[in-house]
């Protein structure tokens, strides 16, 4: 099944693909790979989750995150691919930095709310490597940010 089609079939529209928030492109492509950049979880135009996990803001709320960042990331892609996601073979890695508090170590926990996302919309294709990483801020105050290699034809 497509991309387009699981993404319908689940009643999920992507959004548009976020703007910079500064002096940085979405997205670059180069020898197969599409390099995008780290996503915020915007929706409509509003951050939905900002603090420190858990202190400030649940796992299951940051996992969440997480997947609008999945979803934004997609977004982007498809602007970079000229709206063919068919062109789209497969995750080969996601970076997910996680705004923790001094002694929180389940940022793993947190990055399986983007990586179980993208197993289930891409199948195999959705399996990729990872890096979870706890910071002490991100941009806007975000709880998560989450950037993204991919591999396209």
């Amino acid at each position: 099944m497509s991309l387009e089609s699981k993404l319908k079939e689940l009643g999920i529209t992507l959004p548009e693909a976020p703007k910079p928030v500064a002096a940085y492109v979405p997205a670059v492509t180069s020898r197969g790979q599409v390099i995008v950049s780290g996503q915020l979880p915007m929706q409509n135009g509003e951050l939905i989750c900002t603090g420190k996990v858990p202190s400030q803001v649940s796992i299951e709320d940051a996992q969440a995150a997480a997947r609008q960042c999945v979803l934004n990331g997609l977004a982007v892609l498809k602007a970079e691919l000229n709206g063919d996601l068919s062109r789209l073979v497969r995750v080969v890695r996601i970076g997910v930095f996680v705004q923790s508090d001094d002694n929180f170590f389940a940022q793993p926990q947190v990055a399986n709310g983007a990586s179980e996302f993208l197993l289930e919309l891409l199948d195999e294709a959705g399996r990729h490597a990872r890096a979870a990483v706890g910071v002490n801020a991100l941009p806007l105050d975000a709880s998560v940010e989450v950037e993204f290699t991919f591999e396209v034809n």
